[in-house]
């Protein structure tokens, strides 16, 4: 029954009614509800569970009456596209099919439904209109979870534009009705609850041992036993024999009834009790997830993980399983190619340490019973708005320190303390105080070049030197140390050069997003800037990772020039710690492989996709210059720019990479070419439409002055010198920028949509002119309106239209929007060589087209 305010009956502490909602993401949500709605059952209570699951996900756990199943999707999580591949957008389309449009309905149905079972309390996992519906049928609700929705779906807004921006603050405030929050070990940040249990892990419980499993199994106890967990398996994946170490055997869970396998591996059925498997394997190999982290951790079976895309809870809960010494990565590409024997090997040497509790379902349940008969576990009784307030505070707090509150685990902190996550670089560890530290030499000499005051880099050399002196012993040492300092503290021969580069930030003051247009521009170098450190040795000396020297034994073609890259900071973008290939993978026969090919061979592993800043930058070389690489290359990327803020974090990355590689070669490049090479990786390589001045500003900036450049394509006028009066400040608003994402390449889009309606309008101008002026007499004819006609018919850069022209005569005919598919059956195309226009989409014209011509006036009429 439920609780009535106004003295009305309440609830019977023997005998209460819950309704469990359940995300339709994963089955990882439903195993961690099976164990709280176990005990529940168990203490006598009814719980309807609403869930798009199976239903022998829950009866072969629970057979019991008390247990009421319900088919229903209320929101459909991330729509995945194969086992490791989250396409974001469709995430958000299916949640606003499924959850936003239909959602009047929704909330009618479920407050109708929730007085039909007279439900005692509402609990989620972690579905947000069931707090909504629960508030407005007077009901109770509390959320049990890891992670919520509107956190993961922040970061997909950034790739969808301006489209479904709505969804992230309609979840929130659907969250801010709960009551209070179960937190789950290995959580995100969840500002839309501000009150808040930590119960521990959620985990299912054995039915049998592993020695009746292995008994069952007919495996022995000498045979090392991997499980394959993945929910699904990658298209079109091919599972071969020899991927296997030998004397390894493989549980395959999810296969499909189709599918073949070799005799090394083993196809278990659908309703398989994992955990149980788990708990009889060696090792287990799979995709992370709530469930397998958690059972992984409980049952203290090493993992070998394969990096999901686009899934904000991952890295979370991969640094609560790397903490307790249970996790081993494996490059996306090793797994699909069968390259897995030094993950495995690797994995079982492994001694996982985890000892926390594992009765969170119990704990769990026995909160939402008090809940249930009227305990009150929030500390306030603060309005849905009012929590609203707090969370959007309490989630900008957490973005702007990250680490700081309260709200992140002990152990999340101290791995990032480890690597100084703050700032992204072990080097910016140091405060101000102490960053002009006695500079080590005893073990490091500077052969060419000077430090010229800057502590930064000062910090970045000392960390080289700290490095260097990593004893084996601490190398081996598995106490917590964070895999990229350990690559890092491998990749170098010590004994050999190494060539150091460092390259700032900027902080754009005028000009802008007008700069792909050819405005004139006003630029300022940032203290915040990238390190890269670099170092080529001979194919035979290149000290490789166990996993890369796998792969080149199985080639059977002797060492060849390989690349590795270790990249600190890697945890805050959720990117891969380290990179590596082997050089002839850009040659096709004798000639570099294409721009087009090289994206795509980028894009294979979103998690590694970052290293196409930092490695495109040789393909770029090899293309553009005609250098050849015969040596392997090993690199060392540290960067303090701060990612996402508008601030050119990656024109840093491409600059500083490409001035260490030209340094290591002997390459001599101007500022100038360098800066134009590396806008050709972010353009063709990485697939960002970003103008020139980020790069230029980063090669050719000057402390303290503003570089003054007409981006035709980049043309420095001069550097201005700012007054020592005078500060410059960049306000972080908190919101993401990137110039690979949807809108800004969308408006650049729009522009030169503009740019080439203005070209076929001046065009036919300038053709009706020249008849009339072929019967006219010389005298009659406007030279100075026909020469204008003719720039304006040829118009290369926007900007070089002015502002009285643009109103004359052009500003009237821009239509406000365009399909993109009418537009090119006009025009056929828009003139841009590196946007790509979607025929369903609908751009932006005016305002993308008036913008440019309008900026580049107020930056000249300032300059």
């Amino acid at each position: 029954m439920r609780i009535e305010e106004n003295g009305g009956e309440s609830a019977s502490v023997n005998h209460l009614i819950f309704a469990y909602y359940v995300t339709g993401h994963g089955f990882g949500h439903a195993t961690r509800v099976v164990e709280v709605v176990r005990n529940l059952i168990a203490a006598g209570h009814d719980v309807h569970v609403v869930t798009g699951a199976p239903d022998f996900v829950y009866t072969s756990e629970i057979q019991s009456p008390r247990l009421f199943l319900r088919k229903l999707v209320l929101d459909c999580g991330a729509v995945q596209a194969d086992a490791l591949t989250v396409d974001r957008l469709a995430s958000l389309q299916k949640y606003s099919e499924t959850a936003v449009r239909p959602r009047d309905s929704i909330l009618a149905t479920e407050v109708e439904w929730l007085y039909s079972i007279k439900a005692d309390l509402v609990v989620s996992d972690v579905v947000p209109v069931a707090c909504r519906a629960a508030a407005e049928a007077g009901i109770r609700s509390v959320c049990v979870t890891n992670f919520s929705w509107d956190f993961i779906y922040a970061e997909y807004v950034m790739a969808a534009g301006y489209h479904h921006r709505s969804i992230v603050w309609q979840i929130a405030e659907d969250y801010s009705h709960c009551e209070f929050l179960i937190r789950l070990p290995g959580y995100c940040p969840m500002p839309a609850f501000r009150d808040v249990i930590d119960v521990p892990l959620v985990v299912r419980r054995l039915h049998k041992s592993r020695k009746e499993v292995r008994k069952e199994l007919r495996i022995g106890e000498d045979v090392k036993l991997v499980i394959l967990n993945f929910g699904g398996q990658p298209a079109g994946w091919k599972l071969k024999e020899d991927y296997l170490p030998s004397g390894w055997l493989c549980l395959v869970c999810g296969a499909s009834d189709t599918q073949e396998l070799p005799p090394n591996f083993l196809k278990l059925p659908k309703d398989a009790y994992t955990p149980d498997l788990i708990a009889a394997s060696d090792c287990m190999l799979g995709k992370i997830g709530y469930g397998t982290v958690s059972e992984a951790l409980a049952y203290k079976l090493p993992f070998v993980f394969v990096r999901r895309d686009y899934f904000n809870e991952e890295p979370f809960l991969r640094n609560m399983l790397e903490f307790y010494q249970s996790g081993v990565e494996m490059i996306r590409r090793d797994l699909l190619t069968g390259h897995w024997k030094p993950y495995l090997e690797r994995a079982i040497s492994l001694k996982p340490c985890y000892e926390g509790g594992i009765n969170g379902g119990e704990v769990a349940a026995h909160i939402l019973q008090e809940t249930a008969i009227g305990k009150n576990y929030a500390s306030d009784k603060l309005s849905g708005v009012r929590r609203l307030r707090d969370a959007i505070v309490l989630g900008y707090q957490l973005q702007r320190v990250p680490g700081r509150d309260v709200s992140i685990p002990e152990w999340y902190t101290n791995a990032e303390n480890e690597l100084g996550l703050g700032t992204g670089s072990p080097t910016s560890e140091m405060s101000e105080s102490n960053a002009i530290t006695e500079f080590c030499t005893d073990d490091f000499e500077i052969l060419h070049g000077d430090l010229q005051g800057l502590s930064d880099t000062r910090s970045f050399l000392n960390s080289l030197v700290e490095l260097n002196n990593v004893s084996d012993s601490e190398k081996n040492n598995e106490k917590r140390q964070m895999r990229e300092r350990k690559a890092a503290a491998g990749l170098f021969n010590w004994e050999e050069d190494i060539f150091v580069t460092r390259a700032p930030g900027r902080l754009d003051v005028m000009g802008g997003i007008a700069d792909y247009s050819g405005s004139l521009v006003l630029q300022m170098p940032i203290r915040e800037a990238c390190h890269v450190a670099v170092q080529r040795n001979h194919p035979s000396k290149h000290r490789l990772w166990k996993h890369a020297l796998a792969r080149q034994n199985a080639k059977g073609q002797g060492p060849m020039p390989v690349l590795q890259i270790v990249s600190y900071g890697s945890e805050l973008s959720n990117r891969g710690p380290t990179f590596d290939m082997d050089l002839s993978d850009f040659m096709e026969g004798e000639q570099p492989i294409s721009y087009e090919k090289a994206n795509k061979y980028f894009a294979q592993d979103p998690s590694q996709k970052w290293a196409a800043y930092v490695a495109g930058t040789i393909l770029v070389l090899m293309k553009e210059l005609g250098v050849r690489f015969e040596d392997s290359i090993s690199m060392l990327v540290s960067s303090a720019v701060p990612e996402g803020k508008g601030v050119s974090s990656s024109a840093a990355v491409e600059v500083a990479s490409m001035s260490a590689i030209a340094a290591a070669h002997g390459l001599s490049i101007s500022p100038r070419e360098l800066a134009l090479l590396c806008q050709k990786v972010e353009n063709h390589i990485v697939g960002a439409p970003c103008g020139v001045m980020d790069q230029m500003t980063s090669a050719c900036g000057e402390a303290n002055k503003l570089l003054a450049m007409v981006c035709q394509p980049a043309e420095i006028i001069g550097l201005v010198t700012i007054p020592s009066h005078i500060r410059f400040w960049g306000i972080d608003s908190g919101i993401r920028h990137s110039v690979g994402g949807a809108d800004y390449g969308s408006v650049r889009i729009g522009a030169f949509m503009g740019r080439k309606i203005i070209k076929a309008t001046a065009s036919t101008r300038l053709s009706q002119s020249m008849s009339t002026a072929n019967g006219a007499s010389p005298d009659e004819v406007d030279n100075d309106g026909l020469e204008l006609l003719e720039a304006e018919a040829s118009l290369d850069y926007l900007c070089n239209l002015s502002p009285h022209r643009y109103e004359a005569l052009y500003a009237n005919l821009l239509p406000q929007s365009m399909l993109g598919e009418v537009f090119l059956e006009k025009y056929v195309d828009h003139g841009d060589t590196v946007t790509v226009i979607d025929k369903k989409r609908t751009y932006s014209v005016t305002a993308a087209a008036k913008h440019p011509v309008y900026e580049n006036f107020r930056v000249k009429v300032g300059f």
